[in-house]
């Protein structure tokens, strides 16, 4: 089954082991500590990260370490951004509409 990177970042434990590795590579143990569920929920989570493709595990010697993967995520921005361009629009327009209507409220007291 191949999944993306909605259901990745659906979950909120999976989006905070992201932002543990967003900046340096942590070792499998120091991700699954951090968490007070069981390792065996951990190694899931890490397991859907990985196969969405945001998740890389390299072993270094004895030790598995975790890096992210973050390109993928350009996919969530790319969707995100089709609905930010929307309510800028929107936005927009109220602010045209909001200083149409304060014009004609100035004049309207001028003329009285």
């Amino acid at each position: 089954m191949r999944r993306d990177v909605f259901q990745a970042i659906a979950d909120p434990t999976r989006r905070e082991i992201l932002g543990m590795i967003a900046h340096k590579s942590l070792n499998i143990n120091a991700v699954t500590e951090h968490f007070d569920v069981s390792r065996a929920a951990i190694y899931k989570h890490m397991k859907i990260l990985t196969e969405c493709g945001l998740l890389q595990i390299k072993q270094q010697g004895r030790e598995r370490f975790c890096e992210g993967r973050f390109e993928r995520l350009n996919e969530v921005s790319d969707w995100v951004e089709q609905y930010r361009q929307f309510w800028e629009a929107r936005l927009d327009s109220l602010e045209e509409y909001l200083e149409k209507l304060q014009k004609q409220k100035k004049h309207g007291k001028r003329k009285k």
